[in-house]
């Protein structure tokens, strides 16, 4: 069990950065291995589509280069991946909105409060940086 001293020293945000750079990389290689699935899953469509399969393999792409970036990488070039991550968040965020029109209330807001937490994390892991 570590000591007072070394639980202080541990940067908690960067724990759940860790955490959560390991979701996108499970998450990217799983909606990369079975697009079908994951559209299906998130309530986005059932049956075939190869459009939809091969924008689905995007954002697997997108999320495993993420995840692999931070996990990969310290110091400065771990900040540069934290800000890439609150970036595409963010974004995120505001194509669910936008999309909003053409989508069951639930997918918008799964989608948006899944973006939102990541994008509150990621700025908390900014802001940490910048200051600390």
């Amino acid at each position: 069990m570590a000591d007072a001293k070394e639980d202080q020293k541990r940067d908690r945000v960067d724990d759940l950065m860790v955490h959560l750079a390991r979701g996108r990389v499970a998450l990217g290689a799983a909606a990369f291995a079975a697009p079908g699935l994951t559209v299906r899953l998130i309530g986005m469509g059932k049956g075939g589509d190869a459009g939809r399969d091969y924008m689905t393999r995007m954002f697997a792409a997108r999320e495993i280069a993420l995840g692999a970036g931070y996990l990969l990488s310290r110091g400065s070039s771990r900040r540069t991946w934290a800000r890439l991550g609150l970036a595409v968040d963010s974004l995120d965020i505001v194509n669910g909105l936008r999309s909003r029109q053409g989508l069951p209330l639930w997918v918008t807001a799964g989608a948006v409060a899944v973006a939102g937490g990541c994008t509150a994390l990621g700025a908390a892991k900014v802001a940490k940086d910048v200051v600390g």
